[in-house]
C-alpha cells in the first residue's frame, strides 16, 4: 500500500517520542502489503484493527496506546492517513468523519 501523508506519523512522533518505534514499524507492515479486501487487513492485524464508514481502518498501535485511522483505497493500493493520536485523544473524535 502507497501510505500517504508519513508527515502526519512523523509530527506525532516528534510530540510523543515514545511512539516513534511503534508507528515506524506500523508503517513498514503497512507500506509492504497490498490489500484487496477489508478481510485481508483483519488477516494481518487480527483484533487490533477495526472497520468504520467510508473504507476507513482503525488500528490499533503501540499496545493500544495510539490509534491511527487511514482511509483505504483498495483498487488504487493506497492507505491516506487520516488520524494519528493517543487513546485518549482518539476518544474524543468520530473515526467516521476525520
Amino acid at each position: 500500500m502507497n501510505v500517504i501523508a508519513k508527515r502526519t506519523l512523523r509530527e506525532f512522533w516528534e510530540k510523543h517520542p515514545s511512539a516513534e518505534k511503534a508507528l515506524s514499524a506500523w508503517y513498514m507492515i503497512v507500506s509492504k502489503r497490498d490489500w484487496a479486501t477489508p478481510a485481508e487487513i483483519k488477516e494481518a492485524f487480527g483484533t487490533n484493527v477495526d472497520f468504520v464508514s467510508d473504507n476507513r481502518v482503525i488500528f490499533d498501535v503501540g499496545g493500544n496506546k495510539y490509534r491511527v485511522i487511514v482511509h483505504v483505497s483498495y483498487r488504487y493500493k493506497s492507505a491516506l492517513i487520516k488520524f494519528v493520536g493517543t487513546h485518549k485523544e482518539y476518544d474524543a473524535i468520530d473515526p467516521g468523519t476525520v
